[in-house]
């Protein structure tokens, strides 16, 4: 029997390599663990982000919307018109890219009207066309644009962050307008 005691209490030792192969793995297991939890905390403040600027924004665009509304019936009941401000932004089809309105484009689009289509678009349009077909200059490539991260680092120094921000420059043509078209 007592042969059988030192067989039980003899426990083959595990070789040194495979110790420090499994501390090394458990390392680097907690570095992955916390390297994801960061970036989970960095896109949940992202996001967060822009949720506020998406409500910031519908907030200004209801708001625009109202006072036209607001102007139209102060009009209306002193016996007045109300005539709305110029559109700033334009959408024209075959031909050259227009990036400002003023009165010289709007007289040269007025002489090549009967060959083009163009219009004051509204922010439904807007956002129907930028979800639909846009397209991103990103390292001298135009890019399908499918995800907020691919707006992000081209366009995040100037503010824009997202597909709403780009929306929102666009529609109001803002002071960063010029840059959002070019990454268009």
């Amino acid at each position: 029997m007592e042969g059988v005691e030192e067989k039980k209490k003899k426990v083959p030792a595990v070789p040194e390599i495979h110790k420090k192969k499994r501390r090394h793995f458990s390392e680097l297991k907690v570095k992955h663990l916390r390297k994801k939890f960061a970036q989970k905390m960095l896109r949940k403040a992202r996001r967060k982000l822009i949720y506020e600027k998406a409500r910031h924004c519908h907030k200004e665009y209801r708001q625009m919307y109202r006072t036209e509304i607001r102007m139209a019936r102060m009009a209306r009941k002193a016996a007045n018109f109300y005539v709305p401000a110029e559109p700033k932004l334009a959408f024209v089809i075959r031909i050259r890219v227009i990036n400002g309105l003023n009165k010289a484009s709007i007289k040269m689009l007025r002489i090549v009207e009967p060959h083009i289509a163009w219009g004051y678009p509204n922010l439904k349009s807007v956002n129907a066309l930028i979800y639909k077909r846009i397209y991103g200059k990103i390292s001298k490539k135009q890019i399908s644009l499918t995800d907020n991260g691919l707006i992000a680092p081209s366009l995040g120094k100037y503010g824009i962050i997202c597909m709403g921000d780009l929306i929102h420059e666009i529609y109001t043509v803002g002071k960063r307008f010029k840059e959002a078209n070019n990454f268009l």
